[in-house]
């Protein structure tokens, strides 16, 4: 189990990456060092708002598939596989694996881990929070979406945590409206969170995401002055607050990827990518 003498996370063993068919379709980056820059903008069409559910469709799926094996004593390693085999047999492409040299089909963040876990062979405890995070790449086009469960029995500060979080997303998405700045989302978000005394963490935020999986359209989970893109019908985006139970600040493993609130508090995120609608937005990230 890698864990250190305080019982905090320590980088586990990767198994070697997942084999894609060779008949699937990559994204541009894979192979490459950093994707290309987008310059389509973030608004799309009918069509292509089609594809990016029929991409989010295949990731939450994947989610549900893996979801439905999370017990104590699997590992995270076993997440992926389950995710991956799904994303595939969908004849998608799971985003991250190779993006930007990421080893994994998924993320899968535990505990402490703020984001961008990497699937590995650390075993899953009674009481562990898991966040499964999985992008499809599909008819050229992503979806993206995560959830936080709780493998087997936790307690009510660790439940109330992962359900306020998973409310905090549904508030974010509600504040969507067309002519508003993207500030209001996380304005709504850190109202609520902060209710409860949680930490907002504003480092990593939402993003475009369609024809490329980060746009580099900016969505804050805090009321950021500095936010002031306006919501326009047809732009289609991530929110994907990312809650925790002491500090905001966080420490980077060496992986380069692996985000951990540097106190180890516990930490919660839920993800939904959604478009713009005349009236407020619609998911786009459901089964």
């Amino acid at each position: 189990m890698p864990k250190d003498p305080d019982g905090h996370l320590i980088p586990g063993r990767l198994s070697p990456a997942r084999a894609v068919p060779a008949s699937i379709p990559r994204p541009e980056y894979v192979g490459r060092p950093a994707p290309t820059p987008n310059t389509g903008g973030d608004r799309y069409s009918p069509d292509e708002i089609e594809r990016i559910r029929a991409a989010g469709r295949v990731a939450a799926g994947a989610i549900e598939a893996a979801a439905a094996v999370i017990r104590p004593g699997v590992t995270t390693d076993e997440l992926d596989r389950v995710a991956h085999e799904y994303v595939v047999a969908h004849g998608a492409y799971p985003s991250t694996l190779g993006y930007r040299g990421y080893p994994k089909s998924s993320c899968t963040s535990v505990n402490e881990v703020i984001c961008h876990g990497i699937p590995d062979d650390t075993v899953l405890q009674d009481g562990d929070l898991v966040n499964i995070d999985v992008t499809a790449y599909l008819d050229g086009y992503h979806g993206d979406l995560n959830h936080t469960f709780v493998v087997g029995e936790a307690g009510d500060e660790t439940r109330l945590l992962v359900e306020r979080t998973r409310e905090a997303l549904a508030r974010g998405i509600r504040a969507v409206a067309p002519g508003r700045q993207v500030n209001v989302i996380g304005r709504a978000i850190e109202s609520y969170a902060r209710r409860f005394g949680y930490g907002v963490v504003r480092d990593y935020t939402g993003h475009g995401v369609g024809r490329a999986f980060h746009t580099g359209l900016v969505i804050p989970h805090f009321d950021d002055p500095d936010a002031t893109t306006v919501i326009e019908p047809g732009m289609v985006f991530t929110i994907e607050p990312m809650l925790t139970l002491g500090t905001i600040e966080w420490d980077l493993w060496d992986d380069d990827w692996t985000v951990v609130t540097r106190d180890r508090s516990l930490t919660a995120q839920f993800e939904h990518t959604l478009v713009v609608t005349e009236r407020g937005a619609e998911i786009l990230t459901l089964p």
